[in-house]
């Protein structure tokens, strides 16, 4: 069952992973949305992440799950952004890729069914 999560980025130029190369790239609403939606249905984040770490095939594969129906919508409102984002993965997968491309620099705000 797919659930919905709310989820601001209350600098979204500071709403960047630590490793620039997994990190948002995009400013805007519309952008950020397109990469977060790319990372929940394709697991190509997971295998740039999966690829920079130590041992590699010592990744839980359950971490690159990917849900090729995830919808994902940005909404800006003067200086944040917020991301709406609806999925069947599981939340612990969502904050993952969240922290590879936001960060710290995002805040889920509320958590509904869809």
């Amino acid at each position: 069952m797919p659930t919905r999560y709310y989820l601001s980025l209350a600098d979204p130029a500071r709403a960047r992973g630590g490793d620039p190369a997994l990190a948002f790239r995009s400013q805007g609403a519309e952008g950020l949305a397109v990469e977060l939606q790319q990372a929940l249905r394709t697991d190509a984040l997971f295998e740039r992440w999966r690829a920079r770490q130590d041992d590699p095939d010592a990744v839980d594969p359950a971490l690159g799950a990917t849900d090729p129906a995830a919808d994902v919508r940005g909404e800006q409102h003067d200086l944040h952004i917020d991301l709406i984002a609806t999925t069947s993965l599981p939340g612990s997968i969502l904050r993952h890729r969240l922290r590879l491309l936001a960060g710290d620099g995002w805040q889920l705000k509320d958590v509904r069914a869809a």
